[in-house]
């Protein structure tokens, strides 16, 4: 137990492709997906306090609402603290695909159990927080399936770097599901040991043998994402741009961290009204 403020990263979560295989009769849809995550993060910090508080702060902090129902309060009372001042650094855009609220949730479980000592909730505890939360806790790349509480881990991964766009227009995750035409599509391949021998092999596998199946109807829905996915893929020297996880945010892979800061310059000079984060993959 702590006695000290203690600090978790929660970084932005990564799709790298997203298959949807089939749904449940209650509705949830099995997903198979290849996630990593960036270096690109949320702060989560964890002090002792008499009762349960939260504040939010950073650059994208005034568009999260700190009321009962938020993820990092959900999490608190999922370990079953009551006594904790708690601190959350927002950087990641909300509701934008790469699993901010359920990084920070994720983020915040790891905080709680080394400032209290407490155990981790159980496997479906942390499930009902969020279909994205198991795989945030792990922080690992991984294959996930299910509903995306079965995860498995990758192989060491080539080196990439990464930049992340968001055109700050709501893409709602329940209605690019509605607008799914259809929901048994083929399974995700597995991984050959021949497209990790560089990155530009592991894109190339990702480009020719992956996808994403939410892209058409979050396109549908938000239309300045086929822009959005069309700038990233023009840049010098991107070996692969897709969409995240139900969108908006758009991610481009790059060689090395000059490549993608340079991609991010040029997209930032285009459109300065857009979310653009250049980072590394934590492979």
């Amino acid at each position: 137990m702590a006695t000290d403020a203690v600090r978790e990263t929660a970084p932005a979560k990564i799709n790298l492709c997203l298959h949807v295989t089939g749904r449940r009769a209650d509705g949830y849809h099995f997903l198979e997906s290849l996630v990593v995550f960036a270096d690109v993060a949320d702060v989560v910090t964890a002090s002792p306090g008499a009762g349960l508080s939260l504040a939010v702060t950073g650059p994208e902090g005034v568009a999260l609402q700190t009321g009962p129902d938020n993820l990092v309060l959900r999490a608190a009372r999922a370990m079953g603290v009551t006594d904790a001042a708690l601190v959350l650094d927002k950087h990641l855009p909300v509701a934008s695909g790469i699993g901010g609220g359920s990084a920070d949730a994720a983020a915040t479980l790891r905080a709680l159990a080394r400032l209290t000592g407490r155990p981790l909730p159980s496997d479906a505890d942390v499930l009902r927080l969020g279909a994205d939360v198991p795989v945030c806790l792990s922080g690992r790349p991984a294959r996930m399936t299910g509903i995306g509480e079965v995860l498995a881990p990758l192989p060491s991964l080539p080196s990439l770097w990464c930049v992340l766009v968001n055109p700050r227009v709501p893409v709602p995750t329940p209605q690019v599901f509605a607008a799914l035409p259809r929901s048994d599509a083929p399974s995700l391949p597995d991984l050959p040991a021949a497209a990790l021998a560089s990155g530009g092999a592991f894109a190339g596998w990702l480009d020719g043998q992956t996808r994403n199946d939410l892209v058409a109807p979050a396109q549908r829905l938000a239309p300045v994402l086929t822009t959005v996915l069309e700038s990233l893929a023009g840049t010098p020297a991107c070996l692969l741009a897709r969409m995240s996880g139900s969108g908006g945010t758009h991610f481009g892979l790059y060689p090395d961290a000059t490549a993608a800061r340079t991609a991010a310059r040029f997209l930032t000079a285009r459109h300065p009204d857009w979310w653009i984060v250049p980072g590394g993959l934590l492979t």
